[in-house]
């Protein structure tokens, strides 16, 4: 399912925002029973509720829900059925394997991470799925656009893990084996637990710690104490609350790399697929907040920026996660792929960068 990718970031986005806002967007659970005709085909809604009367006569699937949308919370200690990776079925005469299987936390067919789309055919592989991987990594980074899949192009909302407005289901299976790292809004950027604030002071707590509470019960929350105050990291709410506040939270995986070169070949030759409207073209925010191509401009003998915009799309696909360094006007600025900046290395002033599908 080849396809092209455009990500949404939202590194300036407002704390103020109202409380409706916040709380859809970090509520993985609502949207999934938002489609209940797609949901009927697939899984037993009664059984997801506690029970169903029927038992092995029943026509649909006796499994959780949460797993076939892959993002279940309570992992492999969740008491329903898991399905195994990228199977699609339904009927009681799968049941008996699905539990017998249910326990193993490998849900991928070998791959660190398998990013699936469901039309209620079964579930298919998205191809190049290492950069949507690498965009879902990124805490800013709310949501995606892919191009040129069997469905023409595609919105996945990243906090509802959720397809926007088509009747199709999106899925991440797992290995077993992704490092999850967790953040919380500071002064409208995203900080990693356990590294230094916008002040310098070391954070009291690692995402290492919040992890091991969240596998232990999704529905829970963490609490830890930062100088005189009490903070409290809210699972259900992705949030964390003190007396005076709240902050938005979210979970992330650590990015890794499925194997070395593979995910080169496959973005070039997704790249390659591109039809003609769906170039990547990247962009810097000007000072009057207007966005700016990059180019390689000339001034008499000297070049004022070292780079074009397809310099920096063939390093983005090279590895999505990393940055290298480039001049403008004999300045040397550093263009991090992670953060989606560029830092002047002299002076540290920073302006944010963006990747658009033109």
């Amino acid at each position: 399912m080849a396809s092209a990718i455009q990500s949404d970031e939202s590194v300036s986005e407002s704390e103020s925002q109202s409380e409706s806002d916040e709380q859809s967007e970090s509520d993985g659970n609502s949207n999934i029973e938002a489609d209940c005709q797609i949901q009927r085909k697939t899984h037993c809604k009664y059984y997801n509720k506690g029970g169903c009367r029927d038992g092995e006569s029943c026509p649909y699937r006796h499994v959780c829900k949460y797993a076939l949308a892959g993002n279940c919370r309570y992992g492999n200690k969740c008491k329903l059925v898991h399905p195994r990776g990228g199977r699609q079925s339904s009927g009681a005469s799968d049941r008996a394997s699905d539990r017998s299987t249910s326990s193993d936390p490998k849900l991928t067919d070998g791959r660190c991470y398998q990013w699936q789309l469901n039309d209620g055919n079964g579930w298919k592989d998205v191809s190049n799925d290492h950069i949507l991987e690498a965009q879902y990594s990124l805490p800013h980074t709310r949501s995606i656009k892919i191009y040129n899949t069997p469905y023409g192009a595609l919105s996945i909302d990243f906090n509802r893990m959720r397809v926007i407005g088509k009747p199709l289901r999106v899925r991440r299976l797992d290995d077993g084996n992704t490092v999850w790292i967790w953040y919380c809004t500071l002064s409208r950027k995203w900080i990693k637990y356990g590294d230094k604030g916008l002040k310098g002071n070391p954070s009291p707590v690692k995402s290492s710690d919040i992890e091991k509470k969240f596998q232990s019960n999704p529905t829970s929350s963490y609490t830890f104490t930062l100088g005189a105050k009490t903070l409290e990291i809210k699972f259900r709410e992705m949030r964390q609350v003190s007396t005076k506040r709240k902050r938005k939270v979210t979970r992330r995986p650590q990015y890794r790399q499925q194997s070395a070169g593979a995910g080169v070949s496959q973005a070039t030759s997704a790249l390659q697929k591109v039809s003609l409207g769906t170039k990547a073209q990247w962009e810097f925010e000007g000072d009057s907040g207007a966005w700016h191509v990059f180019k390689r401009r000339q001034s008499g003998t000297s070049t004022e920026c070292s780079v074009t915009s397809d310099d920096i799309e063939r390093k983005f696909i090279q590895n999505p996660r990393d940055s290298f360094t480039f001049t403008v006007k004999g300045h040397s600025y550093k263009l991090d792929f992670g953060a989606m900046t560029q830092t002047n290395l002299k002076t540290k002033r920073f302006r944010k960068v963006r990747r658009v599908m033109v």
